[in-house]
């Protein structure tokens, strides 16, 4: 019987339905090693206990990541104490322009919370083919005009680590929220 809990648990009654994809029991992006915004070495162990929200972005991006992050801070706002128990990182997919330093005060327009994750190139190459995310360089008229073409939508992890959803770029902040309210209910 133990084989077959498993199995029948989404079909239960009181199996969580979410808004956004549920990936529960996806065999990918399941860590990384990364340094943050701070210099210090981030794995996903190092948020246990709390809802990881990742995103792939760059701070030069005119629309889809400023908006992602301030709804990512919404989501916090309207999950109230909850909110303590969200880290949202963001992950960038320019660590050429995106520098530390900068990326530090584009956490802090959002939330002073939100971490920035800085692969180096060859870093970033791998984990987006482990995080299955798309991205691209586009041209510009210069050489420092470029934008980045990449996928819009966020992971999100439960309190043991675990990836469980990919919310669309565009998703009202409330049904995230509510999403992660379940997976909060769900935490043992």
């Amino acid at each position: 019987m133990t084989g077959t809990t498993g199995l029948f648990s989404a079909c239960s009654p009181n199996a969580p339905k979410f808004t956004a994809i549920d990936l529960t029991g996806a065999d990918y992006a399941k860590d990384f090693v990364l340094t943050d915004h701070n210099g210090q070495v981030r794995t996903l162990k190092d948020f246990q206990g709390k809802i990881v929200m990742m995103f792939f972005g760059y701070t030069q991006c005119p629309d889809v990541c400023p908006t992602s992050m301030a709804e990512m801070a919404q989501i916090k706002q309207l999950l109230g104490k909850d909110g303590e128990r969200i880290q949202c990182l963001f992950v960038t997919i320019d660590p050429g322009r995106d520098k530390p330093e900068m990326l530090k005060e584009y956490m802090a327009a959002f939330d002073p919370s939100f971490l920035a994750l800085v692969p180096t190139p060859e870093q970033l190459t791998v984990l987006a083919k482990d995080f299955k995310v798309y991205y691209k360089k586009v041209e510009g008229p210069t050489p420092t005009s470029y934008t980045m073409d990449h996928t819009a939508g966020s992971y999100v992890y439960d309190t043991k680590g675990k990836l469980r959803l990919f919310t669309r770029y565009g998703t009202k902040p409330a049904l995230t929220a509510t999403d992660i309210k379940q997976l909060l209910a769900h935490a043992s």
